[in-house]
């Protein structure tokens, strides 16, 4: 199996404007694309796809980001750079009480800087976690898809990570099983990146993945939450 992760992608109203953003809070490059741009990641660290899109057309955010912290100061100086960088403080609801901190990036997409001493996002690196609004059963999808260890199943939630460590992916219904209804198309996907295309898609399909239409440079498929994700040649 050669199946990898590239990237988590993202449609917004300005990519270059959000790749920006990102590329700056995590110091990484841009490389523009037809489209939009990549904030590219590494071995153990997710990279971050932004597409131009008309954010008045698509579906409801399914996934956001935690950034992890080492110190109290560490996480103010996080926080102090989002909103520099033109990021926002963003209300979900949560309690005075609330350690980890909530905003938002000039697409609007959630992230939270998380409190130093938490465990769980011990050794992942800057940009600790991906989490999703998902099922137990697509979390195994993604073990099985990705060939990524489980490395914490309780109740419904789920989180794999790469063999190597770095960035946790998890799924958690958020409180309120079962997921929410989809109503469109996800803003945000996972892109997949394969040297056999065809031998992969077979064997997605055959762990519960669902075929939706042809790309120009790939294929569209959806996982057992019905989430559209992205197929392409390596």
């Amino acid at each position: 199996m050669a199946l990898g992760l590239e990237a988590v992608t993202f449609d917004v109203g300005d990519a270059t404007a959000v790749a920006a953003f990102w590329a700056g809070l995590l110091d990484r490059e841009v490389r523009t694309e037809p489209g939009g741009a990549l904030v590219a990641g590494g071995k153990t660290q997710v990279g971050l796809r932004f597409v131009t899109s008309d954010t008045k057309e698509i579906g409801p955010r399914r996934l956001h980001l935690h950034l992890t912290s080492s110190s109290l100061e560490d996480q103010q100086r996080t926080v102090e750079k989002v909103l520099c960088l033109g990021g926002r403080h963003l209300d979900v609801g949560q309690g005075a009480d609330e350690h980890h901190v909530v905003l938002a990036d000039p697409g609007g997409n959630e992230l939270c800087v998380i409190e130093p001493g938490n465990n769980y996002l011990a050794g992942t690196g800057y940009l600790g976690e991906v989490t999703c609004d998902g099922s137990r059963d697509v979390g195994l999808f993604w073990r099985d898809a990705l060939g990524w260890p489980l490395v914490w199943e309780e109740n419904e939630q789920t989180a794999v990570q790469s063999p190597l460590g770095g960035t946790k992916i998890s799924w958690d219904p958020w409180g309120r099983p079962p997921i929410q209804p989809k109503t469109g198309r996800n803003r945000q996907r996972f892109d997949l990146v394969t040297a056999d295309p065809t031998s992969e898609e077979e064997r997605l399909v055959s762990l519960g993945a669902t075929r939706l239409a042809d790309l120009a440079d790939g294929v569209e498929l959806a996982d057992p939450d019905s989430n559209e994700f992205d197929l392409h040649p390596d």
